[in-house]
């Protein structure tokens, strides 16, 4: 299960990681690092702090950063207004020859691959608003709740305190992720029909 999990995060990524693969090689004069040990560094001036300012104070405020924390990057999604199907090509053409080390071209610029043409996927992505009652009790109460192979994102809401919720993983979503797989609305899943990623909309609450 962890491996897919990782085959679905690389499927998504491949145009950031094809963009990357440039080898610009060593410029300039190479010299090793001499630096205080960064993790007795942290040590010392927490004790400090703790000493200055007190142990709870600290703790306290440790503890709502932990729970308020949202990544600069998460990607906000409406509520679906209707149930809707469609399917993802998630073929990708390079824009660009993928050279290797020597200069020699591996896949020329225009070369177009499907990773889902060399991998099977048996989990699926759960997308839902984390912030939104209705789309969480959706959640909570539908068969993807128990099954530990469905990787759940949320567009909204605070990850700490669902996974003390859901007693499960929850990651945010990213926008190379929303985009890749064309997320317009939640709740949504998204799960591999043949060479394709096939994405269903839930139309829930008020709506129904």
């Amino acid at each position: 299960m962890r491996s897919e999990a990782i085959c679905i995060v690389v499927m998504l990524m491949i145009p950031t990681w094809v963009a990357a693969m440039t080898d610009l090689g060593t410029v300039g004069d190479v010299y090793p690092v001499a630096e205080a040990d960064v993790r007795e560094e942290l040590k010392l001036r927490v004790q400090d702090g703790w000493e200055q300012d007190g142990w709870e104070q600290k703790k306290d405020e440790y503890q709502k950063t932990v729970d308020t924390y949202q990544p600069v990057d998460l990607y906000q999604l409406p509520r679906a207004k209707q149930d809707r199907t469609f399917l993802v090509d998630m073929s990708y053409t390079l824009d660009r020859d993928l050279r290797d080390r020597e200069g020699r071209v591996l896949y020329p610029r225009g070369y177009t691959f499907n990773p889902l043409d060399y991998m099977r996927l048996s989990i699926g992505l759960v997308v839902i608003d984390g912030s939104d009652p209705a789309q969480v009790k959706w959640f909570r109460e539908s068969p993807y709740s128990e099954d530990h192979r469905v990787k759940l994102l949320i567009s909204g809401g605070y990850a700490h305190e669902l996974i003390t919720a859901l007693k499960r993983a929850v990651f945010y979503l990213g926008k190379d992720v929303a985009e890749r797989l064309q997320l317009a609305a939640v709740p949504c899943v998204a799960i591999q029909r043949g060479g394709q990623m096939q994405v269903t909309e839930f139309l829930i609450g008020e709506g129904r």
